[in-house]
């Protein structure tokens, strides 16, 4: 077998887009401490789990085997700053941060895009790392966008939609969601559509301001929920799922039940395809006793990379 280049496998696995976490627990003496990583991922929705890597070199490692629980932070793109903090050797990595105890126990640090708070349900042995397999007792997304991790470097999805070819070729596909319900509009061809717009040469931001006035709404820019082509029109659709304000009526368009069988009528089959999944990630994240109050929030799979 032909011997691997360490370094040219690290630099492989960079080409894949991942999100930055920072990953937490409490040790021995009661003192928070915490690691960033982007060696994470959603394992399985019933029962909730997880999982993250750590180095078996870590000096951290001895104490996340030991302790009952940990919790991952999903850091938002303002929070490149905490992502280099708890990357290098501080004194006192919490310092600089607020941060709170999560219903299980660790720590949860403020502003992040979304947090999961776990027992530990198993550590698995994997090469020169350890996986650190947790079951979710709380967590909780909000709408601060994530922030993005590309061959070595920082990425925040509002520098990456201003990066996307502007134009025709590219079109927002918005997915305004009220209290469990999303938004539908005509699609002119006899069926529904969520509402879409092309983006022009001012880029995603504008586009998606205009969109808004539009519909004389009041919405949050969310965040990324799928990339997907339509091979028949030459055109790449970004799909956004934005937060409305519960009193906040459109000026066209009628909200309906984010449900599998609520989207009979949407004409496009892939984008009838992927509200029927969000649908159903959405019912079977509001599923079982470990969720807690936490009810609207989704457990969002993001896939496992390394960041050392």
């Amino acid at each position: 077998m032909t011997q691997i280049d360490p370094r040219a496998l690290r630099d492989a696995f960079g080409c894949f887009m991942t999100g930055v976490t920072v990953v937490t627990t409490i040790d021995q003496s009661n003192n928070p401490l915490g690691f960033t990583t982007n060696s994470f991922s959603s394992v399985s929705l019933d029962p909730p789990l997880l999982l993250v890597s750590i180095a078996n070199k870590s000096v951290n490692l001895q104490t996340f085997q030991a302790a009952p629980g940990f919790a991952v932070n999903i850091l938002s793109e303002e929070q490149k700053a905490v992502s280099a903090n708890f990357a290098r050797p501080v004194e006192d990595r919490f310092a600089s941060v607020y941060w709170r105890r999560g219903p299980v126990g660790s720590p949860l640090i403020a502003e992040v895009s979304a947090w999961f708070d776990c027992t530990l349900e198993q550590v698995i042995p994997a090469g020169d790392h350890s996986i650190l397999l947790g079951r979710i007792g709380g967590f909780e997304a909000t709408s601060h966008p994530g922030l993005g991790y590309y061959r070595g470097a920082y990425v925040t999805p509002a520098a990456t939609a201003q990066q996307l070819p502007a134009g025709p070729d590219v079109v927002l596909s918005v997915i305004l969601e009220q209290a469990g319900r999303v938004l539908l509009v005509d699609d002119d061809r006899g069926g529904l559509s969520v509402p879409m717009t092309r983006v022009g040469r001012d880029g995603v931001q504008a586009a998606l301001a205009a969109l808004f006035a539009r519909l004389q709404i009041d919405a949050e820019p969310g965040s990324v929920y799928a990339v997907y082509e339509d091979a028949r029109l030459g055109t790449q659709h970004l799909a956004l799922r934005c937060p409305v304000a519960a009193d906040c009526a459109p000026a066209f368009g009628a909200f309906v039940d984010l449900a599998p069988d609520a989207f009979a009528e949407i004409t496009d089959p892939a984008l009838r395809s992927m509200l029927q999944r969000l649908a159903e990630e959405t019912r079977m994240g509001n599923y079982g006793t470990y969720f807690g109050t936490h009810e609207q929030g989704r457990v969002k799979r993001i896939a496992e990379g390394l960041i050392r």
